[in-house]
C-alpha cells in the first residue's frame, strides 16, 4: 500500500518545487516523492525539506513507507534534521540575506568544531542555524537588536520550526536553551552550547574584523581569553590571525 500523500495520482500544483541547496544555494528541483537529491554545484546530498517524516510516529504503515527510503537517510534522520533546518532558516529571514549569511556562517564553523570536539551535529547544527531566529521579532517588539531581546524571542520561533519538523523533543529542548542564553555563557555549559558559542564568536569577530572595528592585538588577546574549547579556539586562529 502506498502512501496517499506520496501518490502521483492525488498530487497537486506544487508537487514539482525548487529548493535552495544549503551548501551552496543553488536551486535543486524536488519532485513530492523524492526523499534526497544531489546538488549538481556542489555535490551536497540533502533531504527533501517538504517531506514530513513525523507521520512515523502514528501511521500504522510507517514500516512499509520508511522501508522504501535509503538505508543511508535511515541511519541519518537526525543529521539530515539539520539540512531542512537550514532551509527553514532561510524561508524565515526571506530577504534579509545579511541575517542569513551570518547564521549560515556560523553553521559553516560549527560544523567542523563539531567533527573534533565530537558534540552533537544534530543539536549543534540546529541551534547555529537558528541562535538568531528571534531577531526579527525583537525588532518588532522591542525596537533592538540587543542580545537579551532576540534571545528571549528566538526559542519560540524555534521551537515551532523544530516541532513542525518532527524533531524529537529532546533535541528541540537543548537547542531552544542554547538559543536563550547563546551570547551568555554560564560557569557550566554542555559541549553543544560551547560549540555553538565559538561558532558564532568567530563569526562576530570576522566581520568586526572585515569592518576594521578590533585590532590585531585585540583580536589575539579575545580569542585566547574568551573561547570555551579547543577546537574553537584553533580554528579562531586560523581564521582570524592567518589570513589575509
Amino acid at each position: 500500500m502506498k502512501c496517499p500523500g506520496q501518490d502521483s495520482r492525488y498530487w497537486k500544483p506544487g508537487a514539482i518545487f525548487e529548493v535552495q541547496c544549503p551548501k551552496c544555494g543553488h536551486e535543486v528541483e524536488f519532485f513530492k516523492d523524492d526523499t534526497t537529491r544531489l546538488c549538481k554545484k556542489c555535490g551536497h546530498r540533502f533531504v527533501n525539506p517538504e517531506m514530513d517524516f513525523g507521520c512515523a510516529s502514528y501511521c500504522p504503515y510507517a514500516e512499509q513507507c520508511l522501508g522504501d527510503l535509503p538505508p543511508e537517510l535511515l541511519a541519518e534522520r537526525d543529521d539530515l534534521l539539520k539540512d531542512r533546518v537550514a532551509v527553514e532558516m532561510k524561508r524565515y529571514f526571506g530577504q534579509d540575506f545579511k541575517r542569513i549569511g551570518h547564521a549560515a556562517n556560523v553553521g559553516r564553523y560549527a560544523e567542523r568544531i563539531v567533527k573534533e570536539e565530537q558534540g552533537n551535529p544534530a543539536v549543534v547544527l540546529c541551534a547555529a542555524y537558528l541562535h538568531d531566529i528571534g531577531i526579527h521579532e525583537s525588532e518588532r517588539k522591542h525596537n533592538s537588536t540587543a542580545a537579551q531581546y532576540h534571545e528571549q524571542e528566538g526559542p519560540a520561533i524555534a521551537r515551532e520550526i523544530l516541532s513542525k519538523l518532527g524533531a524529537k523533543q529532546e533535541i528541540t529542548e537543548e537547542v531552544c536553551d542554547i538559543i536563550g542564553h547563546h551570547h551568555r555563557p554560564g560557569d557550566e555549559e554542555t559541549l553543544n552550547f560551547k560549540i555553538v558559542y565559538d561558532a558564532d564568536l568567530i563569526v562576530n569577530l570576522e566581520e568586526q574584523k572585515k569592518e576594521g572595528k578590533i585590532a590585531k592585538d585585540k583580536l589575539s588577546a579575545t580569542i585566547e581569553k574568551n573561547f570555551l574549547t579547543g577546537a574553537g579556539k584553533r580554528l579562531a586562529r586560523e581564521t582570524l590571525l592567518t589570513a589575509s
